[in-house]
């Protein structure tokens, strides 16, 4: 089968289509004849060789996939070949097919388009399992989201809307300004004009925030601490500022704060089936409600994934960007 693979560690010259062996299932695995496939960051960190696998999963690059079932491990219940699905990986979706564990692999939710249906499983996972299972955001929460205009920053507006949250982001344009507010966001904040931390203070009455999704790590350590309401949750996903921050435990403790490091990739197979369960129960009929949507910025053939990689170094995309095969 096609498949990306990276010849060393490094920028977007190493990625290469090559021919590797078709996957089969183990006893607990479906096979997915693969049609899109979501780019993510981690996926450039691994291409760089600051990210490897975890051990067991393919080397391959690509975290989440949607497709057609083409065969079924011995133990595997509930899926048939020819069923359509999308699937949460620990790697491997940059290729015609993947082999999943089938806890980790969900239905097309109603009303999505089996290409679009690629853009979900990996950001609605992070966000359900961060702001709803750990941070546990509730109706007339204040929720304060950096990166509003990615994948997960415009899958956490349109959740933290779905459930009552007042909504407030972090972005680098106007125009994604513009497109976070059209989708929910009461307040959007152009971080290269605006001292953000600032305006969260104002727009919240010195109150702050209740719930937090960082992208940034280190860089917006204090500022967050700093921004948190009293019993407010600081939920950490992502460290594009770094990876070690000074942190004032005072101001911490004064708000009776809290501050949570997670990472989805590296979670058991159990683990990842029980957020994925919550995310089919909770999510699912919000998007067949049209209350959520996925927002696709553009897809690449997989033989442009340099260009897709591109297009996510540049922070130009708002949603998410996609492989099709």
């Amino acid at each position: 089968m096609r498949a990306v693979v990276c010849e060393g560690a490094g920028g977007v010259d190493v990625l290469k289509v090559a021919e590797i062996e078709d996957p089969t299932p183990a006893a607990d695995e479906v096979v997915i004849d693969v049609v899109a496939a979501g780019v993510n960051r981690a996926d450039l960190l691994q291409r760089e060789g600051h990210y490897p696998p975890p051990p067991g999963a393919p080397g391959t690059l690509g975290l989440e996939v949607s497709g057609t079932i083409s065969a079924v491990g011995a133990e595997v219940e509930g899926w048939s070949v020819g069923d359509e699905c999308c699937a949460l990986l620990a790697g491997g979706g940059y290729a015609e097919k993947v082999a999943v564990p089938a806890p980790q692999v969900m239905p097309v939710p109603e009303g999505v388009d089996l290409v679009s249906a690629a853009a979900l499983p990996e950001v609605v996972a992070t966000v359900w399992s961060n702001v709803f299972m750990a941070a546990h955001l509730k109706d007339g929460e204040t929720l304060l989201v950096h990166g509003g205009a990615s994948g997960i920053g415009t899958m956490a507006i349109q959740l933290g809307v779905a459930h009552g949250a007042r909504v407030l982001c972090t972005v680098g344009s106007t125009d994604k300004m513009d497109f976070c507010t059209r989708l929910g966001a009461d307040v959007a904040i152009n971080y290269k004009e605006a001292e953000w931390a600032s305006v969260v203070k104002e727009a919240t009455g010195k109150a702050g925030a209740d719930v937090i999704l960082d992208i940034m790590g280190a860089k917006y350590l204090q500022d967050n601490v700093r921004s948190l309401a009293f019993d407010g949750r600081l939920a950490v996903i992502g460290m594009q500022g770094g990876t070690k921050g000074e942190l004032d435990l005072g101001r911490l403790m004064s708000r009776r704060g809290s501050i949570t490091g997670t990472g989805l990739r590296v979670r058991s197979v159990e683990d990842k089936g029980r957020i994925l369960d919550e995310v089919v129960g909770h999510v699912w009929p919000l998007i067949t409600a049209k209350k959520v949507r996925p927002i696709v910025y553009r897809t690449f053939p997989l033989e442009d994934v340099a260009l897709a990689h591109e297009t996510l170094e540049q922070s130009s995309q708002i949603g998410k960007v996609l492989l099709t095969l």
